[in-house]
């Protein structure tokens, strides 16, 4: 930094800065796919309520079309190393590419087997951008000795927060899903050039044996992520109706629940980054949890829009470590040329969460309201603090133990 002029000073804050900066640079690739994904998920989100009229579907219908079409994110996910054998350096530009496309014919289709066709597409590309980021990520903590994964998933966050709010007020200036989309896709082909990958060395996929890939440890891993966004799909997918029809807000009243959401998120991960490097990262990962299901319960229960707001960021806030630092400690525990196989597989578990979770919702909603569906969601974050993190800290230390024995 010496010759950038930036090495004046050598307090807190300049080390701060300065720190900050090179996590950001270490991790420049995997950022631009967190961000790419965040737009295009923030843009569909926020405009859910005006598609759903458009197709003109019931809520169990519409949770429904949501897990068919979304299929095509586990599939893209579970196939990434394939995919990145196929597209190398090139692989994540291809995903981003298949979302942006799969969300301009979303906001065209006024049938349900049309949005159905058009989210398997964008799922399933932004499926592969968001694998391969997350596998850069882990490649740059290895590489730097640095926990990244809350940086990113943070930055991811804001991107999310900053579109959300946009699309609000896209949406109450007259603009229709398809002008959106496009204006979106634009913003995603400008950051193209930063998300050329690097060639790496990786494991074939029969090539899992007991000290590279802990099948075990791995799917837990992706159990711990699978609730962690299960609870952050609740909030993205359906604040906006719950918003907009259980509390009569409007469409920019509506968008701020996504947005509210997103920056809880944001303030939780990025706070994670810069004040938490030393701490237990399972405590905190329980601790989120209960967080997390104390918001939600507050959204589901929430007599006004304020209530709801406040349940919303408390929910952000608590899910918002939960996935990355599982993910992140997926990837220490496998050996290096197996932590894109094993970062894939946790990231296809968890994010079953994002078709699963407007199913339940949906269906729950449908026979017991909106507001059950967030009761319900929120007794699954307790669940994990109570049950799966206490029995995956115990894999995570046996398998600790048995690398460490290994050399």
């Amino acid at each position: 930094m010496r010759s950038l002029g930036l090495d004046h000073g050598s307090g807190p804050c300049h080390r701060l800065v300065m720190r900050i900066l090179s996590d950001l640079f270490a991790s420049r690739r995997a950022l631009a796919g967190f961000v790419v994904v965040g737009f295009g998920w923030a843009a569909f989100s926020a405009q859910m309520p005006v598609i759903k009229a458009q197709v003109g579907v019931g809520d169990g219908a519409w949770g429904t079309l949501i897990l068919i079409g979304s299929t095509g994110a586990l599939m893209a996910m579970w196939l990434a190393p394939l995919f990145y054998r196929l597209f190398g350096r090139w692989a994540m530009i291809v995903g981003a590419a298949c979302m942006v496309a799969g969300f301009v014919l979303a906001g065209a289709a006024h049938t349900p087997i049309a949005i159905g066709i058009a989210l398997f597409f964008a799922a399933g590309g932004s499926g592969i951008a968001d694998v391969l980021a997350n596998a850069e990520v882990s490649e740059a903590e290895a590489d730097t000795g640095r926990s990244l994964m809350n940086l990113n998933h943070g930055l991811f966050s804001v991107a999310y927060a900053v579109a959300a709010i946009g699309v609000g007020i896209a949406r109450e200036g007259g603009f229709g899903p398809v002008a959106v989309f496009a204006a979106m896709g634009l913003a995603v082909a400008v950051l193209f050039p930063w998300m050329v990958l690097p060639m790496r060395a990786q494991a074939e996929e029969d090539a899992q044996d007991a000290t590279g890939m802990p099948r075990a440890l791995v799917w837990v891993g992706g159990l711990v992520v699978l609730a962690a966004f299960l609870g952050e799909a609740a909030s993205e997918g359906w604040s906006a109706l719950h918003v907009e029809r259980t509390l009569g807000g409007g469409p920019a009243e509506g968008a701020m629940g996504p947005a509210l959401l997103a920056i809880g998120m944001a303030v939780g991960r990025l706070g994670g980054h810069v004040f938490g490097a030393g701490w237990p990262p399972l405590r905190v990962m329980m601790l989120a949890s209960c967080i997390a299901g104390f918001g939600l319960a507050l959204a589901g229960m929430a007599p006004g829009l304020s209530t709801a707001y406040l349940g919303f960021l408390l929910g952000g806030l608590g899910v918002s470590v939960v996935g990355p630092l599982a993910l992140g400690l997926v990837g220490q525990a496998v050996r290096p040329k197996y932590r894109l196989a094993a970062i894939s597989q946790a990231a296809a578990l968890g994010y079953a969460a994002f078709f699963l979770g407007p199913v339940i919702m949906g269906f729950v909603a449908e026979g017991f309201g909106l507001r059950v569906s967030f009761y319900v969601i929120a007794g699954i974050m307790f669940a994990v603090a109570a049950i799966l993190l206490p029995a995956w800290s115990r894999m995570l230390t046996a398998r600790t133990t048995s690398m460490s024995s290994s050399g």
